[in-house]
C-alpha cells in the first residue's frame, strides 16, 4: 500500500510517498530555517505562509522521487494535530482537497505518533508494545505504545519541552536558532562537570518533566557573569547543560522502564538526534538489559515519512477522516488511541 504524506506541523514543509508502514519511497522537506533564524525562532504568520508556497512542489516533488502519478497512490495521510495551527491548517486543506480531487482515503495522523512511527522506518522489525521518550521541540513524552495506534503517556513536562530549553539555552549563549546541533557540538569540547545545573523534582507524577528552572539557571549564569565583566567558557556551560538535560531525560525513562517492566526502549522526537542523549539511552539500556531502538537522524526531525508510516497503521486500524477534519493545536496521543 502507498500511501501520499503531508507534514506542515511547524516550519518544515514536507511530502513523502511511504509503502507498507516500513519502506520509504520519496522523503522530500522545504526547509524555513535560515529565514527564522533572522528572528532567532519561529515566526507562526511567516511559516503559515511560506508552506503555502512550498505545498504543490513538494507534494509533486515527492511523487516524481517515488516515480508515482497521483493514480498510483492508494491514500493520503496528513498532520492535523498537534503545532502551530495556521501552519497545520495549510497542509489539512491541501491534502483534504486532494482526497476529495483524487478520491483517494483521508487518514489523519498525530504528529507525536508520527515521530514514534519514525523508527517503524529505521528498524523493520520493531512492533508494540514498548515504551517510548519522545522529546523535540514542543513535547517531552515518556508514552506507553499499546499497539501500532494505542497509546498511555505516562510522564509530560509540566512547562518548557527539552528542545524548547536547548533553543532558550543556546541563543544565550550566543548560538543562532535552532541551537541545539550548536550546542551539541560545542559541547563535545567542554567539561560536563564544570557547573552543577538543578534538576527539579516532581511531586504528584515522578515520571513528569519540568525544564523551566534548569533553563532560568542557565540564563541567570550567563547574564551574572556578564553582568561582572566575567567571561565563561561557552564549551563547559554546554556541556554541564546538555549532560543535565540528559540525566534528567534518563532518570525519568529508567524509573518507567523498572516500573512497567519494558526492556524495547524507543526514542523519537528532534532532540533524538543529540549526541549526548543518544550516548545516555545507550547507557540507561545497557544497565537496564534493555533493547534501545534510534531513529535514522534524517527521521528525528519533522518529516513527511514517519507521517506516512503511522498513516500505514492507522489506515489499517480503520481510521478516516472527510470534508470536515480540522486541524488542532493541542491534542493528547491517549484521545486518538483506538
Amino acid at each position: 500500500m502507498k500511501i501520499l504524506a503531508i507534514e506542515s506541523s511547524c516550519d518544515e514543509t514536507a511530502a513523502a510517498v511511504v509503502e507498507d508502514g516500513r519502506t520509504v519511497l520519496s522523503n522530500i522537506v522545504a526547509s524555513q530555517i535560515e529565514e527564522h533564524k533572522l528572528y532567532g525562532g519561529v515566526v507562526p504568520e511567516i511559516a503559515s505562509r511560506r508552506h503555502i508556497e512550498s505545498i504543490c512542489g513538494v507534494v509533486n516533488g515527492a511523487l516524481e522521487e517515488a516515480g508515482l502519478a497521483f493514480g498510483e497512490i492508494d491514500a493520503i495521510a496528513v498532520t492535523y494535530a498537534p503545532g502551530l495551527i495556521g501552519a497545520l491548517l495549510v497542509g489539512v486543506s491541501y491534502a483534504k482537497g486532494l482526497a476529495m480531487i483524487t478520491e483517494k482515503p483521508l487518514i489523519p495522523v498525530h504528529h507525536i505518533a508520527g515521530h514514534i512511527a519514525a523508527n517503524y522506518i529505521s528498524h523493520p522489525d520493531l512492533k508494540p508494545p514498548f515504551l517510548c521518550l519522545v522529546v523535540s521541540g514542543g513535547h517531552s513524552h515518556i508514552v506507553e505504545v499499546k499497539s501500532f495506534t494505542s497509546y498511555r503517556v505516562i510522564g509530560r513536562t509540566r512547562d518548557d519541552a527539552a528542545g524548547e530549553c536547548f533553543d532558550k539555552v543556546a541563543r544565550v549563549l550566543g548560538f543562532p536558532y535552532p541551537g541545539g546541533k550548536y550546542i551539541d557540538d560545542c559541547a563535545k569540547l567542554g567539561s560536563k562537570t564544570a557547573y552543577k545545573f538543578p534538576k527539579p523534582k516532581m511531586t504528584g507524577c515522578e515520571y513528569d518533566f519540568s525544564f523551566s528552572g534548569l533553563k532560568t539557571a542557565v540564563i541567570n549564569l550567563v547574564h551574572n557573569a556578564e553582568q561582572r565583566g566575567e567571561e565563561l567558557k561557552r564549551e563547559d556551560v554546554a556541556a554541564s547543560f546538555q549532560k543535565t538535560v540528559a540525566d534528567i531525560l534518563g532518570e525519568k525513562l529508567s524509573l518507567a522502564a523498572k516500573a512497567t517492566g519494558y526492556r524495547d526502549i524507543v526514542v523519537a522526537g528532534g532532540v533524538s538526534a543529540n549526541s549526548g542523549i543518544r550516548s545516555k539511552m545507550k547507557k540507561i539500556c545497557d544497565s537496564l538489559g534493555a533493547r534501545l531502538y534510534l531513529p535514522e537522524l534524517k527521521y528525528c526531525g519533522d518529516n513527511a515519512a514517519m507521517i506516512g508510516a503511522q498513516g500505514y497503521f492507522d489506515f489499517l486500524a480503520g481510521r478516516r477522516a472527510d470534508e470536515s477534519l480540522n486541524a488542532a493545536a493541542t491534542l493528547s496521543l491517549e484521545d486518538i488511541s483506538l
